[in-house]
């Protein structure tokens, strides 16, 4: 089971690195990548599966050798709860008050763009974030 989650967790390591580089170059480039969005949704996975297995090995008896481990193998999660709600409110703040459906076609279009844009921001962030935390709770582990 501790294979399991160390093959687990550098999964998580390298997805959540390659959603943030796509991410950010698709950010800077102002181009709405759909890979992107895949590519976010298998770090995602991977952290719920690096949690649960975690989860699995602590009442399985299983201790890390350091306690920080736990919280750094935790908080990824909640980073990635907080950036989805973060997320569903981007496009609120592009629209405000304007009456979105009576725009014009490519005025609607434009603002589409901007909300993926802040979404794709918000949550290539996340990924870095989460990057960061998945390798110092490497670190603390006793797997290195």
């Amino acid at each position: 089971m501790s294979e399991v989650h160390l093959v687990v967790g550098v999964s998580l390591i390298g997805l959540n690195l390659l959603a943030a580089a796509w991410g950010g170059v698709a950010w800077l480039r102002d181009h709405a990548s759909i890979a992107f969005w895949y590519m976010l949704r298998a770090a995602q996975v991977s952290v719920f599966v690096q949690v649960m297995l975690g989860a699995l090995l602590v009442v399985t008896g299983h201790e890390a050798a350091d306690g920080l481990h736990y919280l750094y193998g935790v908080l990824p999660l909640p980073v990635s709860l907080l950036a989805e709600a973060a997320r569903t409110g981007a496009a609120e703040r592009e629209i405000g008050d304007l009456e979105f459906e009576a725009l014009p076609a490519d005025r609607q279009r434009t603002i589409a763009l901007a909300i993926v844009r802040h979404e794709m921001g918000i949550m290539t962030v996340s990924c870095i974030v989460i990057f960061f935390l998945a390798l110092r709770a490497a670190g603390t582990s006793s797997a290195f």
